[in-house]
């Protein structure tokens, strides 16, 4: 299983030779195997995004929809993180470019996640936050995609397949 997982995620990190983008894993793993599923990310030559809820506050859309805007939940943010003892990074997703422009104007992030967007809109995307915060793209990036999406300039991109859609290998220990 992780050697798989390492064999999968080294066949990624090869399509992005040439590119300044990294890849992430994300939290979509197997119930107590998250540890070494991540080592496994690791060993392949991929990063790990976050392992849990408590090391990276992340943004996602039901968040924002709940705080009635990406401004409102920023900025809520932003108040929980201060009264935390430790820093902690502030993540924000991101579903198109009206939104991106708030997120912009509001700043006090630390990385946009441009989910679902199409290579030319990210490109787009990327071009105007013009290196202010870190830039990650996510949904729907496969192998066949993945270096288009990385010729845009993203420093990150995120795949869940690294840990879900592997393919175990099968080898033996036997000598002879």
């Amino acid at each position: 299983k992780m050697s798989g997982i390492s064999t999968l995620t080294a066949t990624y990190v090869k399509e992005l030779e040439g590119t300044r983008t990294r890849l992430l894993d994300t939290r979509k793993t197997t119930p107590n195997f998250r540890i070494f599923e991540k080592e496994a990310v690791k060993a392949g030559g991929g990063h790990n995004h976050r392992m849990g809820l408590y090391d990276m506050i992340m943004l996602k859309d039901n968040h924002i929809d709940f705080a009635g805007g990406v401004e409102k939940a920023i900025l809520l943010a932003n108040e929980y993180r201060s009264e935390l003892p430790n820093h902690l990074a502030i993540e924000v997703e991101c579903r198109n470019m009206d939104e991106l422009e708030k997120i912009l104007q509001t700043g006090c992030v630390d990385r946009i996640m441009l989910d679902n967007f199409t290579p030319a809109l990210l490109s787009k995307a990327v071009t105007r936050i013009d290196g202010k915060f870190e830039t990650e793209a996510s949904g729907g990036i496969t192998l066949a995609t993945l270096r288009e999406f990385a010729l845009t300039g993203v420093d990150f991109i995120s795949v869940g397949a690294l840990t879900h859609s592997y393919s175990s290998l099968d080898f033996s220990l036997r000598s002879e």
